[in-house]
């Protein structure tokens, strides 16, 4: 099979021809029919959360966002046929430990994770073991090149936003930077009824960022973002979230809390910070600030978020920029390291 291919770390990637892969009793096989390009390939492809324990395997195959078609089915799987369209989430459970049995597959004890740990979406099909427990269904009024976008940033953004934070309608929202994850977030803030603020330091984005809902917009690298959120809500937001992981949106997103604010923390950290970013604690504790972390969603958890797609209240497509092949997908990730890219690029061409 055709696919984009990882051999050295941070060295250019290459489209080459590779093993296709084998199947599992209780696998599939997903024909690939299209593939966000995440930031977290950025990651991978530079080696970065080494601290978290996450080696990469070489030669490897990233992509983590990838919707679609069974090829083939272990004769175990029950929930899944041949020819059926499915999204692949990225964080995937053994279905057996704790956390898989209480229903959170994403922080599963012994997660994979398609496209980081085990081969990915930029190759023309996958194998996913533990189908049963980690596959989708894709309703067919979803097209591939929308789905492709829901399977990490959207998702994520999702269940951050409504399981983790719980924004509720007429809260303030801001959201510190407008990457995938950050612009994902603001169109469900907004579809919740909930004010979303959007923090960047890119005006082009930010842009971006009010044609999906958000209602006020904080250029970081001219204003103090933290001062002026408080000035708009007329005392902070009550729910803020870091997008992309660096120490100054972490800092500035929790300064700009009211009392008793709810800080998200969905982006993860560079080789810059290593996992480690100093926070006001003191100023946490006086003003009772909640500070809780969100990782992909779960299996189970898709068919609300469906739904709301289905019905025209959330539309992933609108952050849909471009369509590129799979020879030009290793330009743009080894460019997301300087944020230039708007919304999702999507791989769909193989």
């Amino acid at each position: 099979m055709r696919a984009l291919v990882l051999e050295e770390i941070g060295k250019p990637l290459v489209v080459r021809n590779m093993p296709d892969p084998t199947n599992t009793a209780d696998g599939v096989i997903v024909r690939v029919e299209a593939n966000g390009v995440c930031r977290s390939d950025w990651h991978s492809w530079l080696g970065h959360w080494n601290w978290l324990g996450v080696e990469t395997p070489l030669p490897h195959i990233m992509g983590h966002e990838f919707c679609g078609v069974i090829e083939d089915v272990g004769k175990d799987v029950t929930r899944f046929k041949k020819g059926d369209r499915v999204i692949v989430p990225f964080t995937q459970g053994d279905g057996t430990c704790p956390m898989c049995q209480a229903g959170h597959h994403n922080v599963c004890d012994n997660i994979t994770l398609p496209g980081i740990t085990m081969w990915g979406g930029y190759g023309k099909f996958v194998h996913i073991p533990n189908a049963d427990t980690n596959l989708v269904i894709l309703p067919e009024n979803i097209d591939f090149i929308e789905a492709a976008g829901i399977g990490c940033r959207f998702m994520t953004a999702f269940h951050g936003v409504t399981d983790q934070a719980q924004v509720r309608p007429g809260e303030w929202v801001a959201v510190h930077g407008c990457g995938g994850v950050g612009l994902s977030a603001i169109q469900i803030i907004t579809a919740l009824g909930a004010h979303a603020i959007a923090v960047d330091i890119n005006d082009e984005k930010l842009a971006f960022a009010k044609k999906l809902g958000a209602v006020a917009t904080v250029n970081s690298k001219k204003e103090n973002a933290a001062e002026l959120i408080k000035e708009l809500t007329k005392g902070g937001a009550h729910v803020s979230v870091d997008a992309l992981g660096i120490t100054e949106t972490c800092q500035s997103a929790i300064n700009s809390l009211a009392k008793r604010g709810r800080h998200l923390q969905i982006g993860l950290t560079t080789s810059n910070e290593k996992g480690m970013i100093p926070v006001p604690i003191d100023l946490m504790v006086i003003n009772e600030i909640q500070i809780v972390g969100s990782y992909g969603m779960q299996a189970p958890k898709f068919p609300q978020m469906l739904r709301m797609i289905e019905n025209g209240i959330l539309s992933p497509k609108d952050l849909v920029t471009q369509t590129i092949s799979i020879e030009e997908a290793g330009s743009v990730i080894e460019s997301m390291g300087t944020y230039a890219n708007m919304g999702v690029t999507v791989v769909n061409k193989w």
